[in-house]
């Protein structure tokens, strides 16, 4: 970890921060707060998880982070006015979706405090004017018909296939008329034959995402002109509209 990067971490009150995006009312699912994503113990409830994110995920998207983020980017149809990124981590995605859409209304929403305290960071030392939000995915407690464009990015193979279908209906709710969704994951038929990057990784639920197909899950929600392009080595982009 090089100075700068430690810097960044180095001033950082992890409880005071993190207290203020966490709702005291939310419980967290036992899929989420059981397993140790990444081999992590407590997993993105630790404020371990957003320190090494960011750097383990340079390496792990070939050909590089930036290039299959920028390949979502790419993919969308539209100059969308409101964004919602489902599961935004420390706000990589979200970040790039505020600058290639500088007038949009942009929510970055997650359930680890310790992502979003990282995610305000960034954007705040970007300059950029973002909302954070603390929540589920699946019930997030916003507005019916409120978003143009809906992303997810490495999000549904953390997740249960029963907890992925319910995150796609709450996209599908929360879509305008003719709003996209837009799903960056994991090439799913290319990890049927990697089992070995589960093990590695520690992915509870990735071995069942591969077995499925995010184009199925969201016709299944209902949306149409469905689409997949798979992207670099092991990702891909599902694309469909309500």
């Amino acid at each position: 970890m090089g100075k700068e990067t430690l810097r960044f971490y180095e001033d950082i009150d992890w409880q005071q921060q993190s207290d203020r995006f966490g709702q005291p009312d939310l419980l967290y699912p036992s899929y989420y707060s059981q397993p140790n994503f990444h081999g992590i113990e407590g997993g993105y409830l630790n404020y371990i998880a957003p320190i090494t994110y960011d750097i383990v995920a340079k390496y792990a998207f070939p050909p590089s982070e930036m290039w299959i983020r920028r390949q979502l980017i790419k993919t969308i149809n539209s100059q969308p006015e409101r964004i919602l990124d489902l599961g935004c981590g420390t706000g990589s995605a979200t970040l790039m979706l505020k600058q290639a859409f500088h007038q949009a209304d942009v929510i970055g929403l997650d359930l680890s405090p310790y992502m979003l305290v990282v995610a305000k960071k960034k954007a705040q030392q970007a300059g950029l004017n973002i909302r954070w939000q603390h929540g589920l995915a699946e019930d997030t407690g916003l507005e019916d018909a409120s978003f143009d464009l809906i992303t997810a990015s490495f999000l549904l193979h953390e997740t249960p296939p029963k907890i992925s279908g319910l995150i796609l209906q709450e996209c599908f709710r929360l879509l305008k008329p003719q709003g996209q969704v837009i799903i960056l994951d994991g090439n799913q038929p290319r990890l049927r034959h990697a089992g070995w990057l589960s093990k590695i990784f520690q992915e509870p639920y990735s071995k069942v995402y591969a077995a499925g197909s995010v184009d199925h899950w969201l016709r299944m929600a209902k949306f149409e002109a469905v689409t997949t392009q798979y992207i670099g080595w092991i990702s891909q982009i599902t694309s469909g509209f309500k």
